[in-house]
């Protein structure tokens, strides 16, 4: 199965952006090790734009 370059692109930039990671480290993930830090920041972004 292939991953979508621009998806990559979305997901590494969005975890820099959050936790200010070099690319390279970013990039070192694993693809399920990315896509759940993804989440993660997703859902704390959520739970801060909520109040919680």
């Amino acid at each position: 199965m292939t991953y979508a370059p621009n998806r990559i692109y979305e997901e590494v930039a969005y975890v820099a952006f959050h936790f200010h990671w070099p690319l390279d480290d970013i990039l070192d993930l694993e693809h399920g090790q990315r896509r759940r830090y993804v989440g993660e920041i997703a859902n704390l972004n959520e739970r801060i734009s909520e109040g919680r």
